[in-house]
């Protein structure tokens, strides 16, 4: 089998090369990510697996792809993937849900208690009372206890559910979202679920765990903004497209919310222009939830066992498009 990288995020792939080597397949690694449509599919176009991170997999690149017969998601999230068009064209797409569940978690409740306890903030009070000689702390006013605030999570899948079940013992009252959570789970993660408006309402921090689709882009926005408390912080560490940026720095900036914390943007690096850059109650960080050596080193080799897996002819872990299961040439994969 032929495989394909379209795009990667780590410094070699020298490890993968040889793994697949060693049983005899062919593999080859390019950084196509901002490179036309066109370029990406001539180079890739004799490829039967591609390994795709951020380059945009549309049904025009898929139509060019004549050999194609597995699309592996290098990370959770997959909005920038046609799954409908795989699924036509009968190209299995998988996923790894699994990985940087830990890190993202951390990574929210970091920028949660980073808001809380305004860190950021704290770095200029103090080179400002060090140069006047005396301490100043005016503009940290007011900072609130987080036992017994209220925490909403939208979202309470893996990443979601792990930041309900570590901020348990901190004493939060915690509400949670997720209309497509079952009730048996519900049940488990042992807090109230309700609806979206009642999230934003009553929360005093509100953390975003979805995925990045019709229904959720720009959840967050003026409207939902302006339910929110003027003490409430938001944190999103799940896809820049969540929210409104414009909207939310206006909230920001107008006192509207007391703040924010965002790690993932809309266009990715943003551009200096985001308004966001220039509001001091608003901490960014660099898309950095995912990253861990752990979880560098646990999708590096749970994507090398979905390839294996299906040259070998056996299902792959996590297929997003399961109906290509019941019937056609992966029926033999349902078991």
């Amino acid at each position: 089998m032929k495989i394909a990288v379209t795009d990667y995020i780590e410094e070699n792939l020298d490890w993968e090369a040889q793994e697949l080597a060693r049983a005899g397949h062919t593999f080859a690694a390019f950084q196509l990510k901002f490179r036309p449509e066109e370029e990406v599919a001539a180079t890739v176009a004799d490829a039967d697996a591609l390994v795709v991170n951020m380059v945009k997999v549309t049904d025009s690149l898929l139509a060019r792809l004549p050999r194609c017969r597995l699309i592996v998601r290098h990370g959770i999230g997959y909005d920038n993937v046609d799954v409908a068009a795989c699924t036509r064209r009968g190209i299995l797409f998988v996923y790894q849900p699994d990985y940087c569940i830990d890190d993202v978690a951390e990574h929210a409740i970091a920028l949660l208690f980073a808001c809380a306890r305004k860190i950021v903030a704290s770095r200029r009070t103090l080179e400002a009372s060090s140069r006047n000689g005396q301490w100043d702390f005016s503009g940290l006013s007011p900072l609130y206890r987080m036992k017994g605030k209220t925490l909403g999570v939208i979202g309470a899948g893996r990443i979601g559910a792990t930041v309900i079940l570590r901020l348990k013992s901190f004493g939060f009252r915690i509400l949670a979202c997720d209309p497509y959570l079952s009730e048996r789970r519900k049940q488990d993660l042992g807090v109230p679920f309700v609806d979206h408006e009642t999230i934003f309402r009553e929360s005093d921090f509100i953390t975003l765990h979805t995925p990045l689709n019709a229904e959720t882009r720009h959840m967050v926005n003026a409207r939902t903004l302006a339910l929110m408390k003027p003490t409430a912080y938001l944190i999103n560490t799940s896809r820049g497209g969540m929210v409104d940026a414009e909207a939310l720095a206006e909230a920001c900036r107008t006192g509207r919310i007391a703040g924010a914390a965002i790690d993932v943007y809309e266009v990715e690096p943003p551009p200096l222009t985001l308004p966001l850059f220039n509001l001091e109650n608003v901490i960014l960080t660099p898309h950095t939830a995912w990253a861990s050596v752990e979880s560098g080193e646990q999708i590096r080799q749970s994507i090398v066992k979905d390839l294996l897996l299906f040259a070998a002819g056996q299902r792959p872990r996590n297929i997003v498009n399961k109906e290509l299961l019941e019937n056609g040439p992966w029926a033999h994969l349902r078991a």
